[in-house]
């Protein structure tokens, strides 16, 4: 490991800015050291990195198995052309990811983190948003910290799509083609979750979270809403990562809550995500266990 790393603390309760490493030549001694950062810092952002396909689904290897390798987010098609319609499915796709929400929630098993770089960056707007759950739980008073421990919320991006109004077209059977929109049974996960490398409590909710077990439809969207709104109120514990082309970034999905902005749709704009795969012994939702 380069002996010139530095490692900078971002202006919020997470997060580190990390100088003086090639992210290409990551051995296991360096992993194991990354990997601590990761966790300690639950954001770590490496400007200028320019990492391929590959190199970058190498890297994601290092912070555990792999749910899919670099996917695009993109509005930008094969052909170079580029979508501006909002009643374009991929569009509503980008649209529907400016909720603030946790990675595959919505999947049997969540995921652990990602690793996502940029390739084409639009000349305003388009920024990640970080937020940090474990400040926002830390920040609850004691009555809402025992409502949220005591209850379970199903996770579907159906259902948030739906409520965003960005559901995509569906097949002729009544399907959907785009990745998340499973027939399996809906995943059901604590409100709280106990990280399984700090022990540190963290609020699981986000956009994909609704029907809270032993409340009516509209006592839990209340709920829910309210939550979800504190989380990211103080600034202290949210960060926007302004992309540059080439930056690479790492975050913990157990910790922290995510969301796009939005961004001019006439200009391409391509980022590349990986997804780290979950542990299924810590991530797996309640009624998708075994």
């Amino acid at each position: 490991m380069s002996s010139t790393l530095s490692v900078q603390r971002l202006d919020a309760t997470f997060g580190a800015e990390v100088h003086g490493l090639d992210l290409r030549s990551v051995d296991r001694p360096t992993a194991l050291v990354l990997r601590d950062m990761w966790v300690e810092h639950g954001l770590l952002v490496f400007p200028d990195q320019g990492l391929d396909r590959d190199e970058q689904d190498r890297l994601a290897r290092h912070f555990g198995e792999l749910e899919f390798e670099a996917a695009p987010i993109t509005n930008v098609r094969a052909d170079g052309s580029v979508r501006t319609s909002f009643d374009d499915d991929v569009v509503k796709s980008i649209r529907g990811n400016e909720g603030w929400h946790h990675d595959s929630t919505y999947m049997p098993v969540q995921a652990r983190g990602a690793v996502v770089s940029a390739e084409l960056v639009p000349t305003s707007g388009g920024s990640t948003g970080f937020a940090d759950m474990r400040h926002a739980y830390a920040a609850l008073d004691d009555e809402d910290r025992a409502t949220l421990e005591a209850h379970t919320a199903a996770h579907s991006l159906y259902w948030s799509m739906q409520r965003a109004g960005y559901l995509p077209t569906p097949r002729d059977d009544g399907s959907y083609a785009m990745y998340g929109y499973h027939d399996l049974e809906t995943p059901r996960r604590p409100l709280v979750k106990v990280h399984p490398d700090t022990g540190e409590a963290n609020l699981n909710i986000g956009r994909h979270a609704h029907a809270v077990d032993g409340m009516v439809d509209d006592e839990s969207l209340a709920l829910l809403d309210r939550i979800n709104a504190g989380a990211v109120a103080d600034d202290r514990r949210v960060h926007f990562h302004e992309w540059n082309v080439g930056d690479v970034v790492i975050w913990d999905n157990r910790r922290l809550m995510h969301r796009a902005t939005p961004f001019d749709l006439n200009e391409p704009r391509r980022i590349w995500h990986t997804r780290i795969a979950g542990d299924p012994s810590t991530e797996a939702a309640l009624n998708h266990a075994a």
